[in-house]
């Protein structure tokens, strides 16, 4: 007789605890009123590149990078957890926008096409250069600082 299947069992996700939903929606707020703030600010002329909503993205995505690569490297728990859901899911993920983006590069596409695919392409490339630039500059910074050198 064959010997009984073992079926890896997983834990069910963990539910949002409404103090957690909270500061993320907190943070979201404030991030949100940041990037309209810079939208209004700088605004973007009829048929111009949105270059306003593409700094904000890769701003965004390079700040992103550090906080993690600060944060990283220890447990998600505590204040830890609280500041990577207040400044990197709420205000960061507020201030950063894929929408936006998309509708920009769409609006292009319909113009200048070649523009437009540029737009996208190196908008979401420059995101990941960051994203990437700032988590190996924030776990340096977290390296040094748990060695107490900064």
């Amino acid at each position: 007789m064959p010997a009984p299947v073992s079926v890896p069992t997983t834990a069910p996700p963990a539910r949002p605890r409404p103090a957690d939903v909270l500061v993320v929606a907190v943070g979201g707020t404030v991030g949100t009123a940041a990037r309209a703030a810079a939208v209004l600010l700088v605004p973007t002329a009829e048929g111009a590149v949105p270059w306003t909503v593409g700094v904000v993205n890769v701003g965004g995505a390079l700040l992103l990078g550090l906080l993690l690569g600060v944060l990283g490297g220890r447990p998600d728990t505590g204040g830890r957890r609280r500041a990577r859901l207040l400044l990197g899911t709420g205000v960061l993920g507020g201030f950063t926008t894929y929408s936006a983006l998309a509708v920009d590069a769409a609006g292009l596409l319909g113009d200048r096409s070649a523009t437009g695919a540029a737009y996208a392409v190196g908008s979401l490339l420059l995101g990941l250069v960051a994203a990437a630039v700032g988590l190996l500059l924030g776990g340096r910074r977290a390296r040094a600082a748990r060695r107490g050198l900064a």
